[in-house]
């Protein structure tokens, strides 16, 4: 391995960088977006049990802010669960973009790491040419070992960026739909939450009405 590292020159440093901080990203982010982390089961039906059993306070609500991004997510449209449907949406919406953007975390790296890669390589390859044809025209064609380190030059840093970007390129794609599935759950679940206490709220008015 160390071998074929060293047959692609110097340009081989910043590919297998490349592909150490993709691994890192990959790794801690499929760790990050496991949906059991982001959107535990149940929690919706938690807290109107909390809320119809009249034990919603604001210890349940801070406990539930910090067990996950979709409790962020509700305990922001909890605190205003005294105010309109308007005002609780707003909420949550303006926490939702800051969670988003958590979720989103060093994609854009990622993103960016499968674009460079490629380029690195053809780099190489550019680099090993020039060499193959400055080596033609100091020494001529008869040492064919002097091309031949060229060419293989070209040819490694070559296959290394793309091996590097093609699998990067897919888990970045990966990630990216992923993440949008999971906000997608997570306005569902906070559009629920909304429905479910506002409309208590408004059957409990009307029976005082009736009343």
């Amino acid at each position: 391995m160390f071998e074929f590292v060293k047959a692609g020159g110097w340009m081989m440093l910043p590919i297998l960088i490349c592909s150490v901080v993709a691994m890192a990203i990959v790794l801690e982010r499929f760790w990050s977006l496991q949906r059991r982390r982001i959107t535990p089961d149940n929690l919706v039906a938690q807290v109107w049990q909390w809320s119809k059993s009249g034990v919603l306070d604001d210890r349940r609500i801070e406990s539930l802010r910090d067990g996950s991004p979709l409790g962020k997510v509700l305990a922001a449209g909890l605190v205003n669960r005294t105010y309109a449907r308007e005002v609780m949406k707003e909420s949550i919406e303006e926490v939702g973009r800051h969670v988003v953007y958590d979720l989103a975390r060093y994609l854009n790296t990622l993103g960016t790491i499968a674009a460079v890669s490629p380029l690195l390589g053809l780099l190489g390859t550019v680099i090993g040419m020039i060499k193959v044809f400055a080596a033609i025209t100091t020494q001529g064609v008869g040492d064919a070992s002097i091309l031949a380190g060229g060419i293989s030059e070209a040819l490694i840093t070559t296959a290394a960026g793309l091996s590097v970007a093609i699998p990067t390129l897919m888990l970045y794609r990966y990630f990216r739909n992923r993440v949008e599935g999971l906000v997608v759950a997570m306005e569902q679940e906070a559009l629920k939450l909304v429905e479910t206490l506002r409309g208590a709220r408004e059957r409990e008015a009307a029976q005082v009405t009736d009343i």
